[in-house]
């Protein structure tokens, strides 16, 4: 049985999560910031059942309390990491490499506002998470 990182505090939406990107959209690098928000709210569009809250510190989406991505941004360059990011790897999901990190389970892929990071890979590998974590909630789910 695969183990999922559960956040029991996830909600439909998350103020706090608004206010966290606002800040980083009028802060020192608003471009990156702008990447941040771009990035959280193609994991907000993932499906009906993604709920967010603040997790260190960090914008994080799962499915209901299901942990499957998270935003980060740091002083040149944003993450998006994976919770399953390992498990996404394994199966083929990453063919062009986006994903970075060596850690038992999560992986991220780093982004900067002045590369062309491909949006469309990027976009795919976040569905492929979320389809991930839906299936494995789904597969836990008491009968």
């Amino acid at each position: 049985m695969t183990s999922l990182f559960m956040l029991p505090d996830a909600r439909a939406h998350d103020p706090a999560i608004d206010v966290w990107l606002q800040e980083r959209v009028s802060g020192p690098d608003p471009a990156l910031g702008a990447l941040a928000q771009h990035w959280f709210q193609v994991l907000r569009d993932c499906g009906d059942d993604v709920r967010e809250l603040l997790h260190d510190g960090m914008p994080t989406a799962c499915v209901g309390q299901a942990a499957f991505a998270h935003v980060a941004a740091y002083k040149a360059h944003v993450n998006v990491g994976f919770f399953r990011g390992a498990a996404l790897l394994a199966s083929g999901a990453d063919p062009v490499g986006l994903l970075e990190g060596s850690g038992r389970s999560m992986r991220h892929v780093k982004l900067r506002s002045e590369d062309a990071s491909d949006e469309a890979t990027l976009r795919a590998l976040i569905q492929a998470a979320y389809e991930d974590v839906r299936r494995q909630t789904a597969a836990q789910a008491p009968p």
